[in-house]
This record gives structure tokens, sequence and C-alpha cells, in this order.
């Protein structure tokens, strides 16, 4: 790899787990830029000097968001601060896009930073609610980087320039695919963010429980961890009568490669199964006004990325009152037959041009054009 022109400076933002991750690769692909900003464990270890917990940006729901308004608002303003500050010649925004707005925002209204260029990774899905955002994010950012094809219209047709790169999780995961047939292994996720750990715990209890006593006593249970919620999830997982084994969050992907089947939250994690062909049955649990308005303000039918992409339903969703444990195990009990199985996992397959059509690695796309930039 050459060495990137010297003195560049990024201010790299990343409120979540697989942001941290994303940016990690891209921080590898530029060797010799100086970065500040705030990242998790993956871009920390990169070299990156986070300015406060990246955990403290880990919030979802529209109640919760407000449950967490006043730390928010103050981590909003010290990045605001860090920014004008460190002088940057490029503010790279990886998805938490509330933050990512709120402080871009907050930067340019100074208007201190003459120079400074604003990108953003990872397209809001204004395909599926709020398409208004197109137009803010327009007005925000110089630069969007989407993963597919179908979102650059939404956002050039109010001048943003946007970059379809693939969708970043495509990459490196071939060489888990696996056929699960045999496997007595059931992966249990109940996602990255605390709220949604808080929420989901007890239903995999619940959901544990019952299916050690119709038959599946004899499949491992495993969680794999994320440092934001790892500690909460050891406390609660030792009160469990059927306990369930931990594994760390660096070794998930051998694991999903070993599953017979998982029960996930709705996020990022069921679009790396999907690529990686593993029967999935996805879940979540939100706060009723969250359910109300998702119901009043969505205009797709699914959370599942595979089942958007492919416009039918390939993962089962149970979303806010039906992510219940009787109904979890019944969806599990389907999973168990054969042909279910096989046209699960077809469909999957089916799928896999969707994720990333040129084969490039999206964060090397990345890092080479904004290094063009500069």
């Amino acid at each position: 790899m050459k060495p990137t022109k010297k003195n560049i400076k990024i201010f790299i933002i990343s409120g979540e787990v697989s942001g941290d991750v994303l940016g990690a690769k891209i921080m590898q692909e530029m060797p010799g830029v100086n970065f500040v900003g705030v990242g998790g464990q993956n871009m920390i270890a990169q070299g990156l000097k986070s300015l406060f917990p990246m955990s403290d940006l880990s919030v979802m729901g529209i109640t919760e968001v407000l449950a967490h308004a006043k730390k928010l608002t103050t981590r909003i303003k010290q990045t605001i601060d860090a920014i004008i500050s460190e002088k940057p010649d490029i503010v790279l925004t990886i998805d938490s896009p509330g933050f990512a707005k709120s402080v871009v925002t907050g930067v340019r209204r100074k208007n201190i930073l003459k120079h400074t260029k604003f990108f953003h990774v990872v397209a809001p899905q204004v395909w599926a609610w709020r398409p208004g955002r197109a137009k803010k994010y327009a007005k925000t950012f110089d630069k969007l980087y989407s993963f597919f094809d179908f979102e650059i219209p939404y956002f050039t047709k109010y001048g943003l320039d946007t970059v379809a790169v693939g969708h970043p999780i495509s990459d490196g995961l071939d060489k888990y695919k696996s056929d699960n047939s045999n496997r007595k292994i059931i992966t249990l996720v109940p996602g990255s963010r605390m709220n949604e750990v808080k929420k989901l715990l007890p239903v995999f209890k619940k959901t544990v429980d019952m299916l050690a006593n119709c038959g599946y006593r004899d499949y491992k249970f495993v969680i794999p961890t994320v440092e934001t919620t790892k500690d909460y999830v050891k406390n609660h997982v030792k009160n469990w009568a059927v306990k369930p084994e931990l594994i760390p969050g660096k070794d998930r992907y051998q694991l999903y490669a070993n599953t017979y089947i998982a029960i996930v939250a709705s996020g990022t994690v069921s679009a790396e199964l999907a690529i990686m062909h593993i029967p999935t049955i996805v879940i979540y649990k939100m706060n009723q006004l969250t359910v109300l308005l998702a119901h009043i303000l969505l205009r797709v039918k699914w959370a599942s990325l595979v089942n958007i992409l492919m416009n039918k339903t390939i993962f089962p969703e149970l979303l806010g009152n039906n992510a219940k444990p009787e109904k979890i195990v019944n969806c599990l009990q389907q999973l168990t037959l054969p042909s279910v199985r096989k046209k699960m996992v077809q469909e999957l397959k089916a799928a896999d041009k969707k994720w990333n059509k040129s084969g490039k690695k999206p964060a090397a796309v990345i890092a080479k054009d904004i290094l063009s930039l500069v």
C-alpha cells in the first residue's frame, strides 16, 4: 500500500459498532493520515484517541433518544468544539445520522472552517421513511457514500454528490459460508446498544427456557458480546437456568458459520447472516410510542435489509409486540424442517449479487476517493 499525502487531518466519527468496524477499515486504507475523532475499539486499535466513549452515542428509538437528550446534547457540543479546534481537512461521519447531522450543522453555523469538507458514509434510509431527509443531507454534507445504486437518485436530485460503494459487510464474509444443517448451535444476538439489549435479553431467556423444555436441551446457546454491553450481558445470563456460552465479538463470524439457527436483533447482524446464508429469525422490542410512530412513518414492509432488497420475506420478522418467546419458538421449529431451511438458503444465495456488484472493498473505494479530493 502506497503512503498517502502528508499532513492530512481527518476528524472521523462513528457512533455504533458497525460504523466502528467500517471506520477502522477506512483508516487502514489511509496510512499516514492524522485521524482524530470519536470511535470504538476497532478504530482505537488503528490509533484513534476517542474524544469520549462511543457507547455514549449508542442509542436507538425515538423515546430512548429523548431519555438521553442531555448527554447527547453535551457530546454534540463537545464534538463541535473539537472539530473547530482541530481544523481538519475532512470531517468524515459514519452512520449515526442524527448525531452526525447535528454536529456538522453546528460546525457550519459557526462559519469558521472555510476549507473543511464534510463527508458522510451510509445513506439514511430515505426510501423507508422521512424522504425529506435527502434534501437536508444535501444542504449539510459535501459528499455522501451510499451502499446501493438505487439510493443515489434520492440525493443527487438535490445536488448532493453521491457514490455507491457496495455494502461493507460483504467484504470478507464469503470464506465463512458453510452448510450448517448438522450443527447444534443456536446463536442469540441481543444487539449492540444497551437499551435494546435490556429489552431483548429477558425475551431470549424465556425463549431458551421454552426451547430447553421442548426438545432442544442438547443444543448449545451462544451469545457474541460487544464492548458496550458485555458486562451487562454477563451479569444477566449468570442467573439463567440454561446458561448460554459468551464469546468475544471478534470471534462472531466463526460462530455464525457454525450456527444452526440465529435469533437476532434487527440491525447489521441480520445482513451479515444473510450474506453468510445462515437461517435467521429477526426480532426487536421497541417502546410503544416508537412502535406506533414506525407504523405511521415507515414506507417499507420489513426491517431486515435482505427482505427489503429482495422485496419479500426471507427472514421471518417478529417486531414490537410480536417479539414473544412462543412466537420465536414456533419460527425456530419451522426452520428445523429441511424443506423450509433449503428454501431460505436458496433465497439468500439469490440475494448475493445485491450486496456488492463491483466486488471492490468499500473501505478502499471510500479512502481512495477521499484522498483524490484532498
